[in-house]
Protein backbone atom coordinates (compact mmCIF):
# COMPACT_ATOMS: atom_id res chain seq x y z
CA UNK A 1 0.00 0.00 0.00
CA UNK A 2 1.19 3.55 -1.27
CA UNK A 3 2.24 5.55 1.56
CA UNK A 4 -0.01 8.45 3.17
CA UNK A 5 1.92 10.49 5.24
CA UNK A 6 3.45 13.11 4.57
CA UNK A 7 0.90 15.08 3.41
CA UNK A 8 1.89 16.56 -0.35
CA UNK A 9 1.31 20.40 -1.41
CA UNK A 10 2.05 22.78 -3.71
CA UNK A 11 3.11 26.33 -3.01
CA UNK A 12 0.78 29.53 -4.13
CA UNK A 13 3.66 31.77 -4.47
CA UNK A 14 5.64 30.88 -7.30
CA UNK A 15 2.41 33.18 -8.90
CA UNK A 16 3.56 36.00 -6.78
CA UNK A 17 7.27 36.14 -5.76
CA UNK A 18 9.28 37.87 -8.45
CA UNK A 19 6.11 39.00 -10.70
CA UNK A 20 5.20 42.50 -11.36
CA UNK A 21 3.80 44.93 -13.57
CA UNK A 22 7.47 47.20 -13.74
CA UNK A 23 9.26 46.67 -16.59
CA UNK A 24 10.75 43.95 -17.70
CA UNK A 25 8.71 41.54 -15.14
CA UNK A 26 6.06 38.87 -15.76
CA UNK A 27 2.45 39.57 -14.25
CA UNK A 28 1.16 37.38 -11.50
CA UNK A 29 -0.88 34.55 -11.94
CA UNK A 30 -3.67 34.56 -10.16
CA UNK A 31 -4.92 32.12 -7.25
CA UNK A 32 -7.51 30.38 -8.69
CA UNK A 33 -5.33 29.77 -11.75
CA UNK A 34 -3.00 28.52 -9.39
CA UNK A 35 -5.37 26.27 -8.16
CA UNK A 36 -6.65 24.55 -11.26
CA UNK A 37 -3.00 23.89 -12.11
CA UNK A 38 -2.55 21.60 -9.58
CA UNK A 39 -5.50 20.04 -9.43
CA UNK A 40 -4.66 19.09 -13.10
CA UNK A 41 -1.49 17.07 -11.76
CA UNK A 42 -1.99 13.40 -11.19
CA UNK A 43 0.35 10.70 -11.14
CA UNK A 44 -1.01 6.82 -10.64
CA UNK A 45 -4.23 8.29 -9.36
CA UNK A 46 -2.46 10.16 -6.51
CA UNK A 47 -2.96 13.97 -6.55
CA UNK A 48 -1.61 17.21 -4.62
CA UNK A 49 -3.27 17.16 -0.99
CA UNK A 50 -3.51 20.80 -0.19
CA UNK A 51 -1.49 23.94 -0.52
CA UNK A 52 0.88 26.34 0.76
CA UNK A 53 -0.03 30.27 0.71
CA UNK A 54 0.92 33.69 0.52
CA UNK A 55 -1.36 36.16 2.46
CA UNK A 56 -0.73 39.11 0.43
CA UNK A 57 -2.21 40.55 -2.80
CA UNK A 58 -3.32 40.10 -5.34
CA UNK A 59 -3.89 36.40 -4.13
CA UNK A 60 -5.23 37.26 -0.63
CA UNK A 61 -5.91 40.96 1.23
CA UNK A 62 -4.14 40.49 4.26
CA UNK A 63 -6.77 42.71 5.59
CA UNK A 64 -9.86 40.45 4.26
CA UNK A 65 -12.68 39.88 6.16
CA UNK A 66 -13.59 36.87 7.73
CA UNK A 67 -16.43 36.08 5.53
CA UNK A 68 -14.17 36.89 2.70
CA UNK A 69 -11.34 35.02 4.27
CA UNK A 70 -13.88 32.03 4.33
CA UNK A 71 -14.84 32.53 0.90
CA UNK A 72 -11.41 31.88 -0.14
CA UNK A 73 -11.07 28.83 1.99
CA UNK A 74 -14.60 27.59 0.32
CA UNK A 75 -13.01 27.86 -2.92
CA UNK A 76 -9.39 25.86 -1.68
CA UNK A 77 -11.87 23.10 -0.08
CA UNK A 78 -13.84 22.81 -3.67
CA UNK A 79 -10.58 22.56 -5.56
CA UNK A 80 -9.87 19.00 -3.36
CA UNK A 81 -7.44 21.12 -1.23
CA UNK A 82 -6.34 21.67 2.32
CA UNK A 83 -4.32 24.14 3.24
CA UNK A 84 -0.95 23.48 5.35
CA UNK A 85 1.50 26.46 5.40
CA UNK A 86 1.36 30.01 5.78
CA UNK A 87 3.30 32.98 4.69
CA UNK A 88 3.49 35.92 6.74
CA UNK A 89 3.57 39.23 4.61
CA UNK A 90 6.45 40.63 7.00
CA UNK A 91 8.70 42.43 4.41
CA UNK A 92 9.00 46.20 3.56
CA UNK A 93 6.61 47.04 0.73
CA UNK A 94 3.48 44.46 2.14
CA UNK A 95 2.30 44.91 5.74
CA UNK A 96 5.65 44.31 7.93
CA UNK A 97 9.55 45.68 7.59
CA UNK A 98 12.62 44.57 8.32
CA UNK A 99 13.00 42.34 12.09
CA UNK A 100 16.40 44.19 12.35
CA UNK A 101 15.22 47.97 12.57
CA UNK A 102 13.82 50.45 14.57
CA UNK A 103 10.72 50.53 16.97
CA UNK A 104 8.69 50.94 13.98
CA UNK A 105 9.36 48.55 11.75
CA UNK A 106 9.94 46.01 14.54
CA UNK A 107 6.03 46.99 15.06
CA UNK A 108 4.88 46.68 11.60
CA UNK A 109 6.79 42.89 11.58
CA UNK A 110 4.64 42.16 14.74
CA UNK A 111 1.79 43.21 12.55
CA UNK A 112 2.14 40.97 10.00
CA UNK A 113 2.32 37.93 11.91
CA UNK A 114 -0.90 39.20 13.77
CA UNK A 115 -2.70 39.20 10.56
CA UNK A 116 -1.48 36.19 9.62
CA UNK A 117 -2.21 34.25 12.75
CA UNK A 118 -5.80 36.00 12.18
CA UNK A 119 -6.43 34.67 9.21
CA UNK A 120 -4.66 31.06 10.21
CA UNK A 121 -7.14 31.42 12.82
CA UNK A 122 -10.36 31.61 9.91
CA UNK A 123 -8.89 28.76 7.98
CA UNK A 124 -8.67 26.55 11.17
CA UNK A 125 -12.41 27.09 12.13
CA UNK A 126 -13.54 27.12 8.75
CA UNK A 127 -11.93 23.35 8.62
CA UNK A 128 -9.56 23.77 5.51
CA UNK A 129 -6.22 23.70 7.56
CA UNK A 130 -5.41 21.41 10.19
CA UNK A 131 -1.20 21.68 10.30
CA UNK A 132 1.03 24.03 8.97
CA UNK A 133 3.11 26.79 10.24
CA UNK A 134 3.46 30.59 9.24
CA UNK A 135 6.31 31.23 7.80
CA UNK A 136 8.78 34.36 8.52
CA UNK A 137 12.15 35.50 8.19
CA UNK A 138 14.12 39.05 9.18
CA UNK A 139 12.67 41.00 6.36
CA UNK A 140 16.28 42.74 5.73
CA UNK A 141 17.13 42.12 2.46
CA UNK A 142 21.18 41.49 1.70
CA UNK A 143 23.69 41.14 4.25
CA UNK A 144 25.51 44.59 4.19
CA UNK A 145 23.61 46.37 6.80
CA UNK A 146 23.74 43.43 8.99
CA UNK A 147 27.55 43.07 8.80
CA UNK A 148 28.13 46.20 10.04
CA UNK A 149 27.18 45.07 13.46
CA UNK A 150 26.69 40.80 13.27
CA UNK A 151 26.18 40.83 16.80
CA UNK A 152 23.60 43.55 17.54
CA UNK A 153 21.62 42.88 14.27
CA UNK A 154 21.25 39.33 15.13
CA UNK A 155 20.23 40.18 18.74
CA UNK A 156 17.75 42.74 16.82
CA UNK A 157 16.34 40.23 15.07
CA UNK A 158 15.68 37.31 18.12
CA UNK A 159 14.16 39.92 19.92
CA UNK A 160 11.51 40.29 17.16
CA UNK A 161 11.73 36.99 16.64
CA UNK A 162 10.57 36.47 20.37
CA UNK A 163 7.51 39.24 20.40
CA UNK A 164 6.28 37.42 17.26
CA UNK A 165 6.30 34.17 18.95
CA UNK A 166 4.55 35.18 21.79
CA UNK A 167 1.57 36.51 19.11
CA UNK A 168 1.81 33.28 17.73
CA UNK A 169 1.55 30.99 20.97
CA UNK A 170 -1.23 33.15 21.52
CA UNK A 171 -3.22 31.77 18.72
CA UNK A 172 -1.70 27.98 19.08
CA UNK A 173 0.90 28.52 16.05
CA UNK A 174 4.09 28.20 15.39
CA UNK A 175 6.47 30.54 13.33
CA UNK A 176 9.10 28.49 10.56
CA UNK A 177 12.25 30.78 9.59
CA UNK A 178 12.68 30.57 6.27
CA UNK A 179 16.76 29.68 5.68
CA UNK A 180 17.51 31.21 2.47
CA UNK A 181 20.69 33.24 1.76
CA UNK A 182 18.90 36.88 0.97
CA UNK A 183 17.86 37.48 4.41
CA UNK A 184 20.46 38.99 6.64
CA UNK A 185 21.45 37.02 9.32
CA UNK A 186 19.93 33.99 8.61
CA UNK A 187 22.05 33.86 5.42
CA UNK A 188 24.73 30.76 6.17
CA UNK A 189 23.68 27.52 7.89
CA UNK A 190 25.37 28.60 11.35
CA UNK A 191 24.20 32.05 11.19
CA UNK A 192 20.92 30.90 11.18
CA UNK A 193 21.55 28.43 14.09
CA UNK A 194 22.78 31.31 15.97
CA UNK A 195 19.88 32.99 15.33
CA UNK A 196 17.61 30.39 16.86
CA UNK A 197 19.38 29.29 19.50
CA UNK A 198 19.62 33.48 20.66
CA UNK A 199 15.75 33.03 20.14
CA UNK A 200 15.72 30.16 22.04
CA UNK A 201 12.03 29.30 21.72
CA UNK A 202 11.86 25.79 20.02
CA UNK A 203 8.36 24.94 21.00
CA UNK A 204 7.36 28.04 19.17
CA UNK A 205 9.61 28.97 16.49
CA UNK A 206 11.91 26.84 14.49
CA UNK A 207 13.34 26.68 10.83
CA UNK A 208 12.03 26.10 7.56
CA UNK A 209 14.58 24.29 5.40
CA UNK A 210 14.20 24.39 1.30
CA UNK A 211 16.72 22.03 -0.13
CA UNK A 212 17.41 24.67 -3.01
CA UNK A 213 18.64 27.26 -0.31
CA UNK A 214 19.87 25.52 1.91
CA UNK A 215 22.22 23.57 -1.14
CA UNK A 216 23.86 26.94 -1.37
CA UNK A 217 24.07 27.21 2.66
CA UNK A 218 27.01 24.44 1.71
CA UNK A 219 28.49 26.27 -0.32
CA UNK A 220 28.90 29.05 1.64
CA UNK A 221 27.47 31.36 -1.09
CA UNK A 222 27.23 34.50 1.30
CA UNK A 223 29.22 33.57 4.32
CA UNK A 224 32.61 31.84 3.04
CA UNK A 225 33.58 31.32 6.36
CA UNK A 226 30.80 29.05 7.17
CA UNK A 227 30.98 26.73 4.16
CA UNK A 228 31.37 22.90 4.49
CA UNK A 229 32.65 21.77 0.70
CA UNK A 230 34.51 23.53 -1.91
CA UNK A 231 33.60 23.67 -5.55
CA UNK A 232 34.57 20.30 -7.26
CA UNK A 233 33.39 18.21 -3.82
CA UNK A 234 33.30 14.48 -4.39
CA UNK A 235 30.04 12.49 -3.42
CA UNK A 236 31.50 11.77 0.21
CA UNK A 237 32.32 15.28 0.73
CA UNK A 238 28.90 16.44 -0.10
CA UNK A 239 27.15 13.50 2.07
CA UNK A 240 29.45 13.78 5.00
CA UNK A 241 28.92 18.19 4.68
CA UNK A 242 25.23 17.06 4.25
CA UNK A 243 25.04 15.44 7.08
CA UNK A 244 26.97 17.56 9.38
CA UNK A 245 24.55 20.66 8.47
CA UNK A 246 21.46 18.92 8.48
CA UNK A 247 22.19 17.37 11.85
CA UNK A 248 22.73 21.25 13.30
CA UNK A 249 19.81 22.37 11.78
CA UNK A 250 16.88 19.21 11.54
CA UNK A 251 16.32 19.11 15.50
CA UNK A 252 14.54 23.08 15.01
CA UNK A 253 13.14 21.96 11.30
CA UNK A 254 9.67 22.20 11.49
CA UNK A 255 8.48 23.33 7.74
CA UNK A 256 9.91 21.52 4.70
CA UNK A 257 9.92 22.35 1.25
CA UNK A 258 11.38 19.66 -1.50
CA UNK A 259 12.97 22.03 -4.27
CA UNK A 260 16.07 21.55 -6.89
CA UNK A 261 19.09 23.78 -7.69
CA UNK A 262 21.43 23.83 -10.39
CA UNK A 263 24.62 25.55 -7.76
CA UNK A 264 23.14 29.39 -9.31
CA UNK A 265 21.40 31.82 -7.47
CA UNK A 266 18.63 33.77 -9.10
CA UNK A 267 16.30 36.98 -8.52
CA UNK A 268 13.23 38.77 -9.33
CA UNK A 269 11.53 41.62 -9.10
CA UNK A 270 11.93 43.10 -5.94
CA UNK A 271 13.62 40.01 -4.57
CA UNK A 272 16.89 39.62 -3.97
CA UNK A 273 19.26 36.93 -5.44
CA UNK A 274 18.76 33.28 -3.77
CA UNK A 275 19.17 29.63 -4.83
CA UNK A 276 17.91 29.16 -8.05
CA UNK A 277 14.75 26.87 -8.15
CA UNK A 278 14.83 23.88 -10.89
CA UNK A 279 12.36 22.07 -12.36
CA UNK A 280 12.16 18.57 -10.83
CA UNK A 281 13.89 16.90 -13.33
CA UNK A 282 16.32 20.07 -14.42
CA UNK A 283 19.63 18.15 -15.95
CA UNK A 284 21.85 20.67 -14.29
CA UNK A 285 20.00 19.22 -10.59
CA UNK A 286 23.00 19.25 -8.17
CA UNK A 287 20.76 17.61 -5.84
CA UNK A 288 19.58 13.66 -5.19
CA UNK A 289 16.67 15.38 -4.27
CA UNK A 290 14.96 12.10 -2.70
CA UNK A 291 18.14 11.38 -0.97
CA UNK A 292 18.91 15.20 0.36
CA UNK A 293 14.84 15.14 1.58
CA UNK A 294 16.04 11.85 3.72
CA UNK A 295 18.10 14.31 5.26
CA UNK A 296 15.82 16.28 6.79
CA UNK A 297 12.37 14.22 7.33
CA UNK A 298 14.78 12.08 9.46
CA UNK A 299 11.69 11.84 13.00
CA UNK A 300 9.77 14.41 11.33
CA UNK A 301 6.71 13.63 12.72
CA UNK A 302 7.85 13.80 15.97
CA UNK A 303 8.56 17.61 15.06
CA UNK A 304 5.09 17.91 14.23
CA UNK A 305 5.59 17.92 10.36
CA UNK A 306 2.13 16.39 8.46
CA UNK A 307 3.03 17.76 5.26
CA UNK A 308 5.92 18.83 2.43
CA UNK A 309 5.52 21.25 -0.10
CA UNK A 310 7.37 21.72 -3.48
CA UNK A 311 9.23 25.25 -3.92
CA UNK A 312 9.27 26.41 -7.62
CA UNK A 313 9.92 30.02 -6.27
CA UNK A 314 10.95 32.47 -9.71
CA UNK A 315 10.11 29.66 -12.30
CA UNK A 316 9.04 31.73 -15.56
CA UNK A 317 5.15 31.98 -16.21
CA UNK A 318 5.27 29.57 -19.27
CA UNK A 319 7.47 27.19 -16.26
CA UNK A 320 4.67 27.58 -14.26
CA UNK A 321 1.85 27.47 -16.57
CA UNK A 322 2.93 23.87 -18.05
CA UNK A 323 0.69 21.09 -16.83
CA UNK A 324 3.78 18.34 -17.32
CA UNK A 325 6.25 21.04 -14.74
CA UNK A 326 3.68 19.44 -11.92
CA UNK A 327 2.91 16.19 -12.98
CA UNK A 328 7.14 15.85 -12.95
CA UNK A 329 7.17 17.87 -9.50
CA UNK A 330 4.34 15.31 -8.16
CA UNK A 331 6.16 12.62 -9.24
CA UNK A 332 9.07 13.51 -7.33
CA UNK A 333 7.43 14.35 -4.49
CA UNK A 334 5.78 10.88 -4.41
CA UNK A 335 9.10 9.32 -4.54
CA UNK A 336 9.92 11.29 -1.56
CA UNK A 337 7.43 10.18 0.47
CA UNK A 338 7.48 6.38 -0.32
CA UNK A 339 10.94 6.95 0.61
CA UNK A 340 10.74 8.28 3.92
CA UNK A 341 7.23 8.40 4.60
CA UNK A 342 4.64 6.53 5.60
Amino acid sequence: MANTYPKLHNAMWPGLVGKGDEEGQEPPIGLEKMLDLTATAEVDGVKYDGIDYFLFLPHTNPEASDDELRAIADMIQAKGFSVGSLVAPVWPGTVGDSAMGDDAAQEKFLSAVSMACRIAGVFNQHGVREYGVIRIDSAEFGIEKWREDPKANTSRIADTFREAAKIAADHGERLAAEGEICWAGMHSWKDMLDLLEEVGLPETVGFQADLAHTYLYLLGYNAPEHALVKEGYSDDEFYAAYEQMTDKLRPWTIDFHVAQNDGEVHGAGAHDKTGKHCPADDPNGKLDIVKCAGYWLKDAKARGIEHICWDGCMFPNAMLEDAKTWKTILAKMIEVREAHGS
